[in-house]
């Protein structure tokens, strides 16, 4: 089965945690550093919308675009009362394409390991690259491989009243890949459904990152701790990036 096409209806219920209106303050942070005003905002792989629906809060005017159209289902009937309701398209990554270039783009939840090859993800930081403003300000995080090399043999629990998840993780070292084989079931009144799915994450070096964005043109290239202004500590599970357009 597609990853999230079983997944999405359980989504939200499993995530709670996440904290979106903490990830929203931290952006705008972010964006209050910057020396033009942001009004238009990607929100790139935006899964179910939940920080789209967020940004869109706040007064921005956004886009998003995830490569599930399952995931963009639950997205749209959740922003659907916005008064300014967000757009949104089903593409992947490396081929992004917008009617209009955006002011800034966010990625979060560590979506960019979800590209597993390197070629495709320099593809999808040109694109992005193409779709800003000048001036503009791309933001996203990525888990390191420290995180990634640490959950091989692990196996979590997640559950609520009507969902629950198993999942165990597996890393392959020559391939720098950890699967995540998750179980979901999801209450329908009085019977369980049972679903499969399989997740993947590579394990890019936060160097090849860096790389990566110098090679699609962005500069001012700076790197932060989980939902930090510091620099990263040795040890750091989630790294955050921040790369500029030339104005």
């Amino acid at each position: 089965m597609a990853s999230y096409e079983f997944l999405a209806g359980s989504y939200d219920a499993l995530t709670t945690d996440v904290g979106y209106p903490r990830w929203a303050d931290y952006i705008e942070g972010h964006f209050a550093r910057l020396r033009r005003p942001v009004r238009t905002v990607l929100d790139l792989c935006c899964g179910t919308g939940s920080l789209t629906y967020e940004l869109s809060l706040r007064g921005y005017e956004l886009t998003g675009v995830d490569l599930s159209s399952d995931m963009l289902s639950v997205a749209e009937e959740k922003c659907r009362d916005l008064p300014n309701r967000p757009r949104f398209f089903c593409q992947s990554m490396e081929r992004l394409r917008l009617p209009e270039r955006v002011d800034a783009c966010v990625c979060c939840l560590d979506s960019v390991n979800y590209v597993l090859k390197p070629r495709k993800l320099q593809m999808a930081f040109e694109r992005v690259y193409d779709v800003l403003e000048p001036g503009g300000l791309f933001l996203f995080d990525a888990d390191t491989p420290e995180k990634l090399e640490s959950m091989d043999g692990q196996v979590f629990l997640d559950e609520t009243e009507d969902e629950f998840c198993v999942w165990r993780g597996e890393y392959s070292a020559k391939r720098r890949i950890c699967s995540f084989w998750m179980d979901i079931f999801h209450r329908r009144g009085q019977i369980w459904e049972r679903g499969g799915e399989l997740h993947e994450e590579y394990a890019y070096t936060m160097d090849e990152l860096e790389d990566y964005l110098k090679e699609a043109g962005f500069v001012q290239i700076k790197r932060y701790g989980e939902l930090k202004r510091r620099p990263p500590r040795p040890g750091e599970q989630r790294v955050f990036f921040t790369a500029g357009k030339e104005a």
